[in-house]
């Protein structure tokens, strides 16, 4: 655990206000009152600021996510929380020009650092505002950042000296900070009261790791198998997550049908890509314009589906510069080594076939569909190997 502690209350306690009880700040709108009870040995305490039910939640999904992720990537993981759903997931890893470029970042940035700019850059317009997961202990570098950015909270295992100071300046002392405890373990059994309802079920402790692979993936490919698996877990279903060297470049969740899923997660991943299309530098960037205005219009350009007032700013800048479909579909078909992990069984081709367009070299899925044979066909015809694990990943 970390630099702050608690001389009130004993390690490890998460309370608000009563000795064991947290008084939210609100449920999941301002007009319900909420509070929290430990059933057990919490998770994490709160340092700093009153939470809501859904940061709490955000806060649960993510230290989970990462503490997973952590164990078995043996490196520090980031993940970037809204509304109890990934939008940006990484492994600590090389940063490139266009995350540099970006978020202003010199030098070689610290892997926890690393981290998190190359989760929160996946799908940078999500992420605005979002709470943060990291595994390992927050350092000056990472809070000094966050001090830039607009986020709302943290959760982590520890901070290092003067990591706190620095973030509770953040949104007039508001900023949401909890230490994680990582002895702490889910309980073995989880229940939900809803509607006059209370469902009960064993918690999902099934462990994702490489005995669920082939044993001869090379390393590098073996941890973003991983870390697309891990991180559908904690995805609403249905889930699809495109995953390419350690950094979730595709996230999608929430969907009733799964193809759609595949084509969001396919469209975020392609997005991902096409920022990194030469003409999206040339927009211009602070102090001309805020850094989230620069990054939504370098979003517009690489969806290709700006809004009237985009376009004219886009004509207005880049001129005859701006990327033709020709370019754009030139650029696209760079994009390689993509690992893509579905929550559930495939249950069209269709799903490989969207898939296909952005790369995508290796599909994960539990199995089961009456539609196996076609989905394989699909696979052999685009050279994508397809792996079944025989474990579904479901998360509501």
């Amino acid at each position: 655990m970390g630099e702050h502690r608690s001389r009130s209350r004993p390690p490890g306690l998460l309370a608000l206000g009563q000795e064991c009880a947290m008084h939210l700040r609100y449920g999941l709108n301002p007009h319900q009152p909420a509070t929290a009870e430990p059933i057990g040995p919490p998770p994490f305490r709160v340092i700093n600021s009153d939470p809501s039910a859904i940061n709490l939640l955000d806060a649960i999904t993510g230290w989970n996510l990462v503490r997973d992720a952590r164990r078995q990537l043996g490196v520090p993981v980031a993940a970037s929380i809204k509304h109890v759903a990934p939008a940006g997931v990484a492994a600590a890893g090389p940063v490139d020009s266009v995350i540099m470029d970006s978020w202003a970042v010199d030098g070689r940035p610290s892997p926890v650092l690393s981290a998190y700019l190359r989760a929160r850059d996946a799908d940078p317009r999500s992420s605005y505002g979002d709470l943060l997961a990291v595994s390992d202990p927050v350092d000056l570098e990472l809070a000094r950042f966050l001090a830039t950015v607009i986020s709302d909270g943290i959760v982590a295992p520890g901070f290092e000296s003067g990591a706190i100071d620095i973030l509770r300046r953040k949104r007039r002392g508001r900023y949401l900070i909890m230490e994680a405890d990582p002895a702490v373990r889910p309980p073995q059994s989880e229940l939900r009261e809803l509607g006059g309802l209370r469902i009960t079920q064993a918690s999902d402790h099934g462990t994702l790791d490489a005995a669920l692979l082939p044993p001869d993936l090379p390393e590098a490919t073996r941890a973003d198998a991983l870390l697309a698996m891990i991180t559908a877990r904690y995805t609403p279903s249905n889930t699809v997550v495109a995953v390419r060297d350690g950094q979730a470049i595709g996230i999608a969740g929430g969907q009733q049908s799964r193809v759609d899923c595949t084509r969001l997660a396919v469209a975020k991943a392609a997005t991902w890509w096409l920022r990194r299309h030469p003409s999206a530098a040339l927009i211009a960037g602070p102090p001309a314009r805020r850094r989230q205005d620069r990054i939504n219009l370098q979003l517009a350009l690489a969806t290709g589906d700006p809004t009237p007032e985009e376009a004219r700013l886009l004509a207005a800048e880049l001129a005859d510069r701006l990327p033709t479909a020709t370019d754009r579909a030139a650029w696209l078909s760079r994009l390689d080594r993509v690992i893509i992990a579905h929550d559930g069984a495939i249950p069209f081709r269709d799903n490989i076939d969207h898939a296909a367009r952005i790369g995508t070299t290796m599909i994960i899925e539990p199995g089961g569909s009456t539609a196996a044979e076609p989905v394989e066909q699909a696979c052999t015809d685009h050279n994508i190997t397809l792996i079944r694990t025989h474990r579904r990943l479901f998360h509501h």
